[in-house]
């Protein structure tokens, strides 16, 4: 049963309200996380809890309880120089930058010479999400795991 220091790993399939959906883990390994250490949206871990391996879990997760209402202000102007290890840029394409709160993910906006508009809220931020979830497996987190407060091995973290 999921509970707080287990690690559970499932596959999902993520659409939005509507019906769009945004990815499928299906063809790769199963995501693993541990419980109760905010690996994963709030929402998520909540609809998760208390279920067993084997179980199929339909979730709707609100805007407050996954990545956040969108935050006006979020845009903004940066050099270039700074995106140049993403590659060839594009508007729409999510990138990951260093801030001084560490790194963020924004998403192209625009593309100039010199400088790139992005958007630091979460590309999913404001949308209600839909997941589709099987967990394929649920166990005891080792101390390792918990004191470093993320899952260890396939579809966890890797030292």
């Amino acid at each position: 049963m999921i509970t707080k220091d287990k690690v559970v790993q499932f596959h999902y399939t993520l659409s939005t309200a509507d019906g769009v959906q945004i990815e499928d883990s299906r063809k790769g390994e199963p995501m693993a996380y541990l419980h109760g250490h905010g690996g994963i949206i709030p929402g998520l871990e909540k609809a998760l809890e208390g279920h067993g391996a084997g179980d199929h879990v339909d979730a709707t997760v609100s805007p407050e309880d996954g990545y956040g209402e969108r935050r006006e202000g979020m845009q903004q102007r940066v050099s270039a120089k700074y995106l140049k290890h993403a590659g060839k840029l594009r508007p729409g394409m999510t990138v990951n930058v260093n801030t001084d709160d560490g790194p963020r993910t924004v998403t192209v906006i625009k593309v100039g010479l010199k400088t790139v508009d992005v958007d630091g809220n979460h590309p999913l931020a404001g949308q209600t999400l839909q997941f589709a979830i099987d967990i394929v497996d649920v166990r005891d987190a080792t101390e390792d795991e918990v004191s470093h407060g993320h899952a260890h091995g396939p579809g966890g973290h890797h030292h």
